[in-house]
């Protein structure tokens, strides 16, 4: 048994756009990793301020979908303001995330009850809000439902390629390749842990930009 910070992150509103299309606002069905520890980072004030071993594992869920036109303000190439430009933008509605951590409970409990930051997620102007509890994880298999896990851990759900960790000053990125599905199933996969529901609780790598780039 293992004892875990269990965190739930809920927004009415999300938009998680895939960084492998240029010039199109393609959606992701989840958020990347990256955007996971970017919304642990403001809550404890920054990189700075976060363990650089933190990891934690992942279940998303969204009530609902649509598309509607967001402006944009492009810049050239040599960074000069030009015409705003309307786009199509993929949204999540009634999202529900659900983290685990493990280590540093008190910190992340502390920081989530008073983050250093306002809790966005996703675009900049999408707030979210967020409750914790503690919880006991046992070991064994647990149900795979709408976690998101690393591709070698199950063949079900989707095959994404998503950004883990995104360098301080933002000029590089770590991809790596996940599962997600989009609808509940029962396919049993064998996680580090297991919750008190059956859900898989499987811990991803860690995302903090120290881990790649020593030097950031």
């Amino acid at each position: 048994m293992t004892l875990a910070l269990e965190v739930e992150v809920t927004a009415p509103v999300v938009s998680f756009r895939n960084p492998l299309y240029a010039g199109v606002q393609v959606g992701l069905p989840c958020p990347p990793p990256s955007a996971i520890g970017g919304l642990l980072a403001s809550t404890v004030g920054g990189w700075a301020h976060m363990p650089i071993h933190t990891r934690f594992a992942v279940c998303f869920t969204a009530g609902g979908s649509g598309t509607d036109l967001e402006t944009y303000h492009p810049l050239d190439a040599k960074g000069a303001k030009t015409s705003p430009t309307p786009k199509d933008r993929e949204f999540l509605a009634d999202i529900r995330l659900r983290l685990w951590l493990i280590s540093d409970l008190d910190l992340w409990e502390g920081a989530f009850r008073r983050p250093v930051w306002p809790l966005r997620f996703g675009r900049s102007q999408d707030l979210a809000s967020a409750r914790t509890r503690r919880v006991v994880l046992n070991d064994g298999y647990g149900t795979q439902g709408q976690a998101l896990i690393p591709a070698d851990r199950s063949s079900a759900g989707a095959l994404l390629r998503l950004p883990t960790s995104v360098s301080i000053d933002r000029a590089n990125s770590i991809w790596k390749t996940y599962r997600y599905a989009t609808t509940r199933g029962d396919v049993q996969i064998g996680g580090e842990y297991v919750t008190d529901q059956g859900q898989a609780v499987t811990m991803l790598d860690a995302v903090h930009p120290a881990n790649y780039w020593p030097t950031s």
